[in-house]
């Protein structure tokens, strides 16, 4: 029943764990899996020490290295190979729209309405939600020294901006899991329940929750 979903997108703010639930899932499905690649940005080191300079050229280094990417799934056979993603450029302007000044937006929004056409609609969006407090522990526990400057001021900026986008979301069916009491990385039980529920998705936006 998973292969009836070519081009599956793991979504979420920082420390959600997306880019680790991608790679899982590529892995259970023997698909391509295609990752943000966030170490060659040149200036993200720089934008979380100086936002207001470099937060136009870290945004458009991140948007045109995303275009790129899905310009090369556009290209490949959607009908016979799955994919897997940890990234939906839909979801760029939520960081633009966040560090921009009026604008540097306004230039941000014409260069992204230009290149977004290029980008083929996923056929299943899994977005990862927590709590800030949770994520940033989360951050502090996997140590990197990019993000050892992220507040958790800005991390609830962040998770509010997501949870307005993909309220509205509707370009694809979305499954939107609370990964607070989940442990979707190591937890093989945790895993083998996310495979049931993208299994038996009939809507267009369904919930996964489990409590403590």
């Amino acid at each position: 029943m998973l292969d009836r979903f070519k081009h599956i997108v793991v979504e979420g703010p920082i420390g959600a764990g997306k880019t680790s639930l991608a790679k899982r899932l590529a892995d259970q499905l023997s698909a391509e899996l295609m990752l943000e690649e966030p170490e060659a940005n040149p200036f993200l080191d720089r934008f979380y020490r100086d936002s207001v300079r470099y937060a136009l050229p870290t945004q458009l280094f991140f948007l045109f290295q995303r275009v790129n990417q899905l310009r090369e799934l556009a290209q490949h056979d959607l009908f016979t190979r799955q994919f897997v993603a940890d990234f939906l450029l839909e979801k760029d302007p939520i960081f633009a729209s966040l560090t921009l000044g009026d604008e540097e937006l306004k230039l941000y929004r014409q260069i992204y309405a230009s290149l977004s056409p290029q980008a083929p609609d996923p056929d299943l969006v899994i977005v990862l939600d927590a709590p800030p407090e949770t994520l940033i522990e989360r951050i502090a526990r996997r140590g990197r020294p990019s993000e050892a400057v992220i507040s958790e001021a800005y991390l609830r900026e962040v998770c509010d901006a997501y949870t307005r986008f993909f309220y509205q979301y509707n370009a694809a069916p979305l499954l939107i899991v609370n990964t607070e009491h989940l442990n979707l990385v190591d937890g093989d039980a945790d895993f083998r329940l996310l495979l049931e529920r993208i299994a038996g998705l009939r809507g267009r936006r369904e919930y996964f929750n489990r409590h403590s």
